[in-house]
């Protein structure tokens, strides 16, 4: 992908979740646009940074910490792991991410708190919910979320953000923004019951469900091949 199309990609983006903000009636910086850019490479990220763009999502570990090794002297980044993670590889993360989106176990969010240097500023975390009930989809069941948000809430070097999700595809917008408003309605519960956590994060929406997501009050939307085209 040429520089051209990709200063062309990225306009749209942020035309699309600027027009979607102003048409749910929510201020144009409400939301941010996280660019997804698993399996691509590190120039594309550089040239992504030079047209403005600096937070980005990674699902790949390994791929991750290559590309930031190679993307080192850009180091107002902000990197958000967005994938499943498994409890080996949680000290990397806690070591070289600014986010992680994906908590949905006691265990990785333990593991990420002790993890975490202590000369970083905390490391902030939205809780995955599997809105779907879909069984091939990560995250907890909404019955889990008091109990994992109030461990989550009492670990010292975490910042629980919000709450994260994928929903199943739907067709019509009445069908995409159900979940999503669910997603929303558990995020108000959670702002209710801590009042001191820096609860204002909901991470939905990525390019079939933009604007229900945005609609719902989306604060971080995903977009990967809408700016970076198909991946291989």
């Amino acid at each position: 992908m040429t520089e051209v199309v990709l200063s062309e990609t990225l306009a749209a983006a942020r035309a699309r979740l600027a027009k979607a903000l102003r048409d749910a009636g929510r201020d144009e910086q409400a939301a941010t646009l996280l660019a997804v850019s698993k399996t691509k490479p590190a120039s594309m990220i550089r040239e992504a940074y030079r047209h403005g763009q600096r937070d980005f999502g990674e699902n790949y570990l390994q791929e991750a910490l290559d590309k930031q090794a190679e993307l080192a002297d850009l180091t107002d980044i902000v990197w958000h792991f967005i994938g499943p993670l498994q409890s080996n590889k949680t000290r990397a993360v806690a070591e070289h991410f600014d986010w992680i989106h994906s908590i949905d176990r006691e265990k990785i969010a333990r593991r990420l708190s002790e993890q975490r240097p202590a000369h970083l500023p905390k490391l902030n975390v939205c809780l995955q919910v599997n809105v779907s009930g879909e069984a091939s989809k990560s995250g907890i069941a909404y019955d889990q979320l008091d109990t994992l948000a109030a461990e989550v809430v009492g670990m010292p070097q975490l910042a629980l953000r919000g709450l994260m999700a994928i929903p199943a595809p739907a067709v019509t917008l009445v069908e995409q923004r159900a979940p999503l408003a669910r997603l929303r309605q558990a995020l108000e519960a959670l702002q209710a019951r801590y009042p001191q956590a820096p609860l204002d994060t909901l991470s939905m929406g990525m390019s079939d469900d933009l604007e229900a997501a945005i609609a719902e009050g989306a604060t971080l939307v995903r977009l990967g091949t809408a700016i970076f085209g198909t991946r291989q």
